[in-house]
């Protein structure tokens, strides 16, 4: 099992989730370049100007690994990235499980992404202009649970450690990124997992996924918030689980 984080993240993010797969799976966790604890000198914007990128970057793992009928689990912008990976190389993957997917943010001719263009541009304007102020103002809005502030705390101190020139332009790859194409390719058994409430991802873009991903499991999650891998840990096991034991 490789499980990929979402963006300002990095692999610690799926501390409460993986522990429930090491006796059954090899699992393996990793941090996108610019996030964690990777090797920034890796990076230029010339390279990574793309989200395939990062799925050649997936695929890169999974070779020099020698890792077969691997079970991708991407949370938010991940997902993509990891239907990506498995367009391009379908026989290295048995199955992806997607936790919050988007495949455009930006609602366009009867698609619902959850935001109109101008919302999108105020936000990477406002990325742009001060990044730390930023962090701190959306962590917690896309982390939701407000009763839990210390999970939004978490989010928007992960996004402060990520390196700045590298987190903006993996937001505008992100937020103005259309991979709708890209879901109807998918030959992969492939799980959806989305929240009830999720000002990031709302229920009619997971549904979208759901439809475009022909022979697709959805599993609506009884919680809130973009990243239910923090703040509904069980809820996510228990999908995940159901899923791989049909």
């Amino acid at each position: 099992m490789l499980f990929a984080h979402g963006y300002g993240c990095d692999q610690n993010m799926w501390r409460f989730v993986y522990p429930a797969f090491t006796e059954q799976y090899k699992v393996v966790l990793f941090d996108h370049v610019g996030f964690g604890h990777s090797d920034v000198s890796e990076y230029s914007p010339q390279r990574y100007g793309s989200l395939q990128a990062y799925a050649d970057d997936i695929i890169g793992i999974c070779t020099e690994l020698g890792l077969k009928d691997v079970i991708f689990v991407g949370h938010s912008v991940s997902a993509m990235i990891g239907v990506l990976a498995a367009n391009t190389s379908p026989r290295l993957f048995s199955k992806l499980i997607l936790v919050g997917p988007s495949p455009k943010y930006i609602n366009e001719n009867g698609y619902v992404g959850g935001f109109d263009r101008d919302s999108i541009n105020g936000l990477l304007e406002s990325l742009d202009g001060d990044y730390l102020a930023w962090s701190n103002a959306m962590a917690p809005v896309i982390m939701g649970n407000a009763e839990k502030p210390e999970l939004g705390e978490e989010l928007a101190a992960s996004f402060c450690r990520s390196n700045e020139e590298i987190a903006k332009n993996f937001a505008y790859l992100t937020f103005l990124s259309d991979g709708r194409e890209a879901l109807k390719r998918v030959k992969v058994k492939t799980l959806v997992l989305q929240c009830k409430e999720d000002v990031i991802a709302p229920i009619e873009v997971g549904k979208y996924v759901h439809e475009s991903i022909e022979g697709s499991s959805f599993v609506l999650l009884d919680a809130t918030g973009h990243c239910p891998n923090l703040s509904a840990p069980e809820y996510t096991v228990d999908a995940i689980k159901g899923f791989l034991q049909e």
